[in-house]
């Protein structure tokens, strides 16, 4: 009996979709809030790809060979809480589509990624998952070209929305699949001419199967509410040459009596009368919540066949060498390989015998190099800015789409998708991947650095050109408020290093961060090496530490970052001689350092006045400074002049530290000494 006839054996293709629909139109309206529309519109589009196609096991749901789903329309999250509740996934319980958006519940507004069991990536702002999905069908084909595709098969699947192809990260994440022909990428349109204003007329014509197909992608319109046009399409899929959309010409709230097919239907709970109304057109007779037992059957059977697949791989995996599933393993669990710390320590010994000026961009080139041979899966990338960023470390071959054996994507001018890719790789796991752009263009890529921070990803992006000293390119290339941008992103690990021996420091922590992004900012100009007896420990890892103590109590603490920091060195000894004790603290990591205990961050920085020094605004300072402390950076946008010229003007220079150093031990009343 084929898989079709074992599932209508108990119930229809409308029965189960349907399930789909009343569980929706029941939790939002018990919520009074959500989005019923998209569900409604959708289940028969999701109902004959979970039972037909899509590879997954509610017993094993992380198994790797899973065929990932993405919600990328994720307002319309009682879609995939519906099918996690009837397919059986741990957790996914009546009580808790009953509690569909309440505080504690496993239902949240929109999916979550870690919170809910079944969730691959969390979506809601628009794009970002089909973004992700395009990053998690580069893993799939990275990862296969390593191991085979005896162990690495699988597909992305991902139902977006109108608004989804709206959002300008659409287009960098569909000319980036297009571009290396991702086959095992299928995009189901939700095509129901709806948003939230009204008719998508109001706003947009693109044709959008046209779209996809200049970007390469083989695109076709079917039926949204056939199921055998769906199952046709989907079939013709799984032979394609490069990505696939299929676009669902849909109902929205499909079933709704007065409110389908209209914006009405999308964002608010349809009310007691439209529920009646819709639950008699569907032929629902059902109290809210229950599931007749002959449907809940058809579903079960549906996700007992979906986990054979996991048998049938788990046995070809039970064969592999050992030696190989031990790299497998090691590879999707993202595990830091032990000589990565050797790796590390060998960089800072060579940089303390050979302490030369050199710009951090390109010590983090230097200590790539190292990191890259010895971390396998560590995977490089830039928007097109290799050669300023350095990101691309000795032996990276490039990853093409005629051979994904390489570790180097080249994103392109195309920010936001590197970024939001990079969430898809880390989400899909086998792979640790990092990217490079300028600091300032960090604003292309924040949204997805936030979700990275609300995921808890282990992310690295690498920002070059990190304040006013990149010098002629002027204001529209010189970030001023990013660094404090980007600190107030709960979760986010934000390093500026002060020399080659820190830049290494920041590398080995940022690798080690499973749980979290990390940005690693990095100069363009020369910096002086200032750690120049070698030393094992990671200085960088509390956040914070004291880089000269003077004799005696302190009158006063210089405390910088980055390119700074010997600014500082230089004042403190002006300061010296002055018969003025200025200890110098460098601060690379401000993340690290608030979550020290309060005494070890005032032991570090001291009960003297303070004054910070940073090429950027005060924002993000004031944790650390108080009432009568001092800041030396900027108060607004740089200039187009060489590097020297800019700090001069700005007055962010040794003579501008020492003077501030003299003022505050005068306002505080301390002599000197």
């Amino acid at each position: 009996m084929t898989l079709l006839a074992k599932i209508s054996s108990h119930a229809t293709h409308d029965e189960m979709a349907n399930a789909i629909r009343a569980l929706a139109m029941d939790a939002v309206e018990k919520a009074n809030s959500g989005h019923p529309g998209m569900p409604m519109g959708m289940a028969d589009v999701a109902t004959v790809l979970f039972t037909r196609f899509l590879a997954f096991d509610p017993a094993d749901p992380a198994w790797p060979d899973r065929d990932r789903f993405v919600l990328s329309a994720g307002h319309g999250s009682m879609l995939l809480y519906a099918l996690l509740f009837l397919l059986g996934y741990p957790g996914m319980t009546r009580a808790e589509l009953e509690r569909f958006r309440q505080l504690g519940s496993r239902t949240p507004g929109h999916p979550e990624y870690r919170h809910t069991i079944g969730v691959e990536t969390t979506t809601g702002p628009l794009g970002q998952g089909l973004a992700n999905a395009v990053g998690m069908a580069i893993a799939e084909r990275l990862l296969a070209a390593r191991y085979g595709a005896e162990i690495v098969d699988h597909r992305t699947y991902v139902i977006a929305g109108d608004g989804c192809l709206m959002e300008g990260i659409s287009h960098e994440a569909i000319a980036l699949a297009g571009h290396l022909r991702l086959s095992k990428l299928v995009v189901l349109f939700d095509d129901n001419d709806i948003t939230i204003d009204g008719a998508v007329s109001l706003a947009d014509s693109t044709d959008q199967v046209k779209r996809f197909e200049a970007a390469g992608w083989r695109a076709s319109r079917i039926d949204g509410h056939d199921p055998q046009a769906i199952a046709a399409a989907l079939e013709a899929a799984q032979s394609s040459d490069r990505p696939v959309m299929i676009a669902c010409k849909t109902t929205i709230g499909y079933g709704a009596p007065t409110k389908a097919g209209t914006h009405a239907v999308h964002g608010a709970a349809l009310g007691k009368d439209e529920v009646a109304g819709a639950r008699k057109a569907l032929g629902w007779t059902s109290s809210p919540f229950e599931v007749p037992e002959h449907i809940q059957a058809a579903w079960t059977e549906a996700a007992r066949h979906a986990a054979a697949r996991h048998a049938a791989w788990r046995t070809r995996y039970d064969k592999l060498d050992p030696a190989l599933r031990q790299a497998f393993e090691a590879d999707v669990c993202g595990w830091v390989a032990p000589c990565v710390r050797e790796a590390v320590e060998a960089f800072k010994r060579a940089a303390a015998e050979s302490p030369a000026p050199q710009a951090t961009r390109v010590s983090s080139q230097k200590v790539l190099d190292r990191l890259a041979a010895a971390q396998q899966n560590l995977l490089g990338g830039s928007a097109d800015l290799t050669g300023s960023n350095n990101t691309k470390a000795a032996g990276m071959g490039p990853v093409t789409a005629q051979d994904f054996s390489g570790r180097y994507i080249h994103y392109g001018v195309r920010e936001h998708g590197m970024a939001a890719a990079m969430n898809g790789i880390a989400l899909h796991g086998g792979f640790i991947p990092y990217g490079g752009t300028f600091l300032v263009f960090s604003d292309y890529s924040r949204p997805a650095i936030r979700l990275a921070a609300l995921m808890g990803l282990r992310v690295i992006h690498v920002l070059t050109h990190d304040s006013i000293g990149l010098g002629e390119d002027g204001p529209t290339h010189q970030p001023v408020e990013h660094l404090s941008a980007l600190r107030a992103i709960p979760g986010l690990f934000v390093f500026r290093p002060a020399d080659a021996v820190e830049t290494a420091e920041a590398w080995e922590l940022a690798l080690a961060g499973e749980d979290h992004p990390s940005a690693i900012c990095l100069s363009r100009q020369n910096l002086p090496l200032l750690r120049r007896v070698h030393t094992t420990e990671n200085l960088s890892a509390k956040g914070g530490y004291v880089v000269s103590e003077p004799p005696g109590a302190r009158d006063v603490t210089l405390i910088a970052t980055g390119s700074e920091v010997s600014l500082a060195v230089t004042a403190a000894a002006q300061l010296e001689a002055e018969g003025i004790r200025a200890a110098v603290v460098s601060l690379p990591c401000f993340e690290l350092f608030a979550a020290l205990p309060s005494d070890e961050r005032v032991a570090v920085l001291g009960e003297a006045p303070r004054i910070a020094v940073e090429a950027a605004i005060r924002q993000s300072w004031d944790q650390f400074l108080r009432p009568g402390d001092g800041f030396i950076g900027m108060t607004s946008f740089g200039a187009s002049a060489p590097a020297a010229d800019l700090y001069k003007d700005f007055n962010i220079t040794v003579e501008a530290i020492v003077a501030e150093a003299r003022a505050r031990l005068a306002s505080a009343g301390a002599p000197p000494g």
